[in-house]
């Protein structure tokens, strides 16, 4: 044993006794967003992208990368968006877009008059 360890110990258990010897979790590094703006981001991933703005029908985690980047003005690897995602409860995959202009009833009639193959 090193006799900086013991040194630590010792001054440790005579500042908190049995417990200033237990391991303690090192507290890392800040995050990038404040509990705000993780929610605001939430509030913008389920709102959705507009089109016209975002140029984009869906998000993907590249897209929130730039929009957490223009909003916030923190860059953050690709990775770190789909992981934040998991942790607000929200999950990368997206249902398949549809054409906003597309008519549910013709749709309908198409299913029921087609073929099986």
């Amino acid at each position: 044993m090193d006799r900086q360890t013991l040194s630590d110990w010792i001054h440790r258990y005579n500042a908190s006794g049995i417990e200033g010897l237990k391991s303690r979790r090192s507290p890392g590094r800040a995050p990038a967003l404040s509990e705000a703006q993780m929610a605001e981001l939430k509030a913008v991933v389920l709102a959705g992208p507009d089109p016209s703005e975002h140029k984009v029908v869906r998000w993907r985690c590249i897209d929130l990368q730039a929009e957490v980047a223009r909003r916030f003005g923190v860059e953050v690897h690709e990775g770190t968006v789909g992981r934040w995602l998991h942790e607000l409860g929200l999950t990368r995959l997206q249902p398949r877009p549809s054409h906003p202009r597309k008519i549910a009833e013709a749709e309908e009639a198409f299913k029921k008059t087609s073929s099986a193959c």
